[in-house]
């Protein structure tokens, strides 16, 4: 794939708000497209892992056969942008997982599920973010993670007034804590798709 392509990116489609992340990418000229089953993830240069119930998004992965899958894409150098769960799957270690809970890994950062409480608790707050441009964005937190330690190799892109870490990068692995899917600001997707574009 050139610059001049279209990128083709999938969105993890087993639980969520994956038809709204297939709405951004799509507005903004990729080819986007729900995932489901290991074969589809041979047709797609990039990887959108949704918000939505981490544990069950795990849950569903390994009984679609997906996970397996999905870890050697992440290894292999496949870019991936996860939100709110998407970050957890994301993470190479979840601090409060339930019993049995796995992440797929790939970033070197330990995670908390729900640190900011219950969905009573999610808040709206303005982050200062340079990686992106544009001055302040909007962020939407529902039952939202932080990332609790960062590895040597991931990077700190956001973090909330207190201190805490809430977006991450890592090469061509991108995480936030927040929904930029339904702010109407599109600057998270646009950056996760110069990720693709450039290593195509």
């Amino acid at each position: 794939m050139t610059g001049q392509q279209t990128a083709r990116v999938g969105v993890l489609a087993l639980q969520g708000d994956f038809r709204e992340h297939i709405a951004v990418l799509r507005g903004l000229g990729a080819d986007a497209s729900p995932v489901r089953r290991p074969e589809e993830l041979a047709s797609i240069d990039g990887l959108v892992i949704p918000g939505g119930e981490s544990s069950v998004m795990d849950k569903l992965s390994r009984a679609f056969g997906l996970a397996e899958p999905l870890k050697e894409a992440i290894a292999g150098g496949l870019p991936v942008y996860g939100t709110c769960a998407g970050l957890i799957m994301l993470a190479d270690t979840i601090v409060d997982g339930i019993a049995g809970q796995q992440s797929l890994g790939g970033l070197d950062v330990a995670v908390r599920r729900n640190a900011f409480g219950s969905q009573v608790d999610s808040f709206e707050t303005d982050l200062d973010i340079p990686a992106i441009g544009g001055g302040p964005l909007h962020a939407v937190f529902i039952r939202a993670p932080i990332v609790e330690s960062l590895g040597d190799r991931a990077t700190a892109l956001a973090r909330v007034g207190d201190g805490r870490v809430v977006a991450v990068e890592q090469g061509d692995l991108l995480g936030t804590s927040f929904h930029p899917e339904i702010t109407g600001d599109t600057r998270f997707h646009e950056y996760f798709l110069g990720k693709v574009r450039s290593r195509g």
